[in-house]
């Protein structure tokens, strides 16, 4: 018999002993709080006679207790349990060492409800976002995210804590996990997005202030986002070779994540014509169901060790979920209505402007780099910027 069914069987020993610890536990401890469903059923018949104002509920300290509380209390609980007896109320009798540590033994019960509640609720989540990116939407991952939230706050009330998140001491590790092969589709639309910023540059303006580069699910695809960012920040012109020279600074091509045909065909112009704004709500999209298979199953490991104490498990799994809430928000600034940026305009006949081209000499000279403030700085050239560190080939 495991410690947490000893326990159980403990609580409801100490309230067939002494019905009066039912007011120091019912404000807290619910019936299914329990594991085992009969004992669920026996501590639930105990609070709805404590609520009918049951004699034995009502016995003052040192008043001997009718047997009818016994009785009573097992042919109640006989409609939610069936084949309860009598004999197994009286061994739950035996089973509790002191009935004044009723509380205690409460406490016991609930730490693993909480335990077994944040597993149940991860696993929710992971499957919510399976069937997700099966099926190409986010309504259930997000419902199941927020529903996770709202029991992690439940539980920290009831355990007595504060629902703030708390960084554990050592990453979180969970299970060993088969690589999930991410869908062609969404490879592709990272692709058709990269390409549509390529064509028409003044289109980042649109996405930088929800995309960022870990959006991307290939590796290659966020090196060239954060390519066309660093480009676009200082104002110089963007294109295939552009794109290809800074991707380059930045080690992409040396480490083998990207290579020169590749970049190009991307960035080609005459490939991809389309609006940035759909293809990035996309990758967003298909962002937040891995970021949430993940974090679902970082809860779970967190779930799974019997020794974290619960205020630490609760605080741990509200910090797993940070980088989940991070996504969701920006995913919901894109269905935001924003006023139309202002677009850069090109001087007749195609010419750069004088003042691009007077950003691209000044990166040759011996003068410190402007302080980043435009969004797109924030969100993509504020990233390492390896070029400064590596000599022109």
């Amino acid at each position: 018999m495991t410690p947490l069914m000893r326990v159980e069987q403990a609580v409801l020993g100490s309230v067939f002993l002494d019905p009066g610890q039912l007011d120091q536990l019912s404000p807290w401890l619910r019936p299914d709080h329990f594991y085992r469903p009969v004992h669920a059923a026996l501590y639930a018949a105990m609070l709805k006679l404590h609520a009918d104002g049951h004699p034995a509920t009502e016995a003052k300290s040192g008043d001997p207790i009718p047997l009818s509380w016994v009785t009573d209390t097992v042919r109640e609980a006989g409609t939610l349990a069936r084949g309860l007896t009598a004999s197994y109320a009286h061994s739950l009798i035996s089973a509790c060492p002191r009935p004044t540590h009723a509380p205690v033994y409460g406490r016991m019960v609930l730490e693993g409800a909480i335990h077994r509640s944040v597993t149940q609720h991860a696993i929710r989540l992971h499957q919510a976002a399976r069937a997700d990116a099966v099926r190409g939407g986010v309504e259930e991952t997000v419902h199941h995210a927020q529903v996770l939230s709202d029991v992690l706050a439940d539980l920290a009330l009831r355990w007595g804590t504060e629902p703030r998140p708390v960084p554990p001491p050592e990453p979180i590790t969970s299970p060993a996990q088969q690589p999930q092969a991410v869908d062609e589709q969404v490879l592709a639309d990272e692709e058709f997005l990269l390409g549509c910023i390529s064509a028409r540059p003044e289109q980042l303006l649109d996405v930088v202030d929800w995309l960022r580069p870990g959006d991307f699910a290939d590796i290659g695809h966020q090196q060239i986002y954060r390519a066309l960012g660093a480009l676009h920040h200082r104002s110089e012109p963007i294109d295939q070779l552009t794109v290809l020279w800074e991707t380059q600074r930045r080690g992409a091509l040396s480490d083998g994540t990207l290579n020169a045909e590749r970049v190009l065909r991307i960035c080609d112009p005459l490939s991809f014509s389309g609006v940035a704004e759909h293809f990035g709500e996309q990758v967003v999209q298909a962002s937040l169901v891995r970021t949430a298979a993940a974090v679902a199953r970082q809860v779970r490991a967190l779930a799974d060790d019997e020794a974290l104490a619960p205020g630490r498990l609760i605080g741990y799994a509200l910090h797993a979920l940070g980088p989940l809430d991070d996504v969701r928000r920006r995913l919901h600034r894109t269905h935001e209505a924003a006023p139309e940026p202002q677009r850069p305009t090109s001087r007749p006949g195609g010419s750069p402007p004088a003042a691009r081209i007077e950003a691209a000499r000044a990166r040759s000279r011996p003068t410190a780099s402007p302080a980043p403030s435009a969004p797109v700085a924030a969100s993509c050239a504020a990233l390492p910027d390896r070029h400064n560190h590596r000599s022109p080939s």
